[in-house]
């Protein structure tokens, strides 16, 4: 059963390798013998993730992307289906948040919420398609996020994005299952990352967000790796079109009050 897990010879993107989550997801994938194309925005970044993948005694190599670049992310996968045969995974990590009320988002403000969560998923999504479509196989990933279900003030553009996300996956699902290829997304809860370290900063603020799970901690994000892999392998081989929740609990519970039972 363990080789259901395993990524030998496969080819992995993804995007957002750079740091966070989608460094976690890289150096995942490595692990489980995936040749790894470490994308991110930061090259610089990218590379650090890919050298740590090297020292492991894995296999990666290096792409500066911008996803937002719809012509440069189809130009990137059709490279890497040329230098390696397929692309058998492509995982999509990069978001942005303005954390802010509805009535105080600016135009410009909106516009980079929508460009790059929603807009550069998009751009992963037909590239890894098109591409995954003519091979007749693969797995694609998003990442959205808690905040596709439930939301607070202040995060109504990033909700509604994250949501948009789902709706797309099960959309592209839909359209490429009948070519062989699984589309899903992973929905993480409060993740230690560069994103919400905003949040981190604030004591009271964290310790909220910790005691809003069942674990009562926030997740590292490494912790986001192991469902991406599984999403990724054959483990997951009649898995598509779903949204796989990692939060904690945090969306199966109504708050931290415990009653007297």
């Amino acid at each position: 059963m363990k080789e259901m897990f395993r990524l030998d010879g496969r080819t992995a993107v993804v995007a957002g390798a750079g740091a966070g989550i989608g460094a976690a997801v890289a150096r995942g994938c490595a692990a489980q013998g995936a040749l790894v194309v470490c994308a991110d925005i930061d090259a610089a970044a990218a590379e650090e993730t890919a050298a740590t993948i090297r020292g492991a005694g894995g296999t990666a190599e290096v792409l500066s992307l911008d996803i937002t670049a719809s012509a440069a992310v189809a130009t990137a996968f059709h490279r890497v289906r040329e230098a390696h045969g397929r692309v058998d995974v492509a995982v999509c990590t990069p978001g942005v948040n303005v954390r802010k009320p509805l009535l105080d988002y600016t135009d410009e403000e909106f516009e980079r919420v929508i460009r790059l969560n929603l807009g550069g998923t998009l751009n992963v999504f037909r590239a890894a398609g098109r591409v995954m479509s003519e091979q007749q196989g693969g797995s694609i990933i998003a990442f959205s996020s808690i905040r596709s279900l439930v939301v607070e003030p202040g995060q109504g553009v990033y909700a509604a994005t994250k949501a948009g996300i789902v709706q797309m996956v099960r959309t592209l699902a839909a359209e490429l299952g009948p070519l062989g290829v699984r589309v899903n997304a992973i929905a993480p809860g409060v993740v230690d990352t560069p994103l919400t370290a905003p949040i981190k900063a604030d004591p009271d603020w964290y310790q909220a967000y910790s005691d809003r799970n069942i674990f009562r901690r926030w997740a590292s994000a490494d912790e986001m790796a192991g469902p991406a892999v599984f999403l990724a392998s054959d483990a997951a081989s009649y898995v598509t079109g779903t949204v796989l929740f990692v939060d904690g609990g945090w969306t199966a519970i109504d708050g931290r009050f415990e009653p007297s039972l």
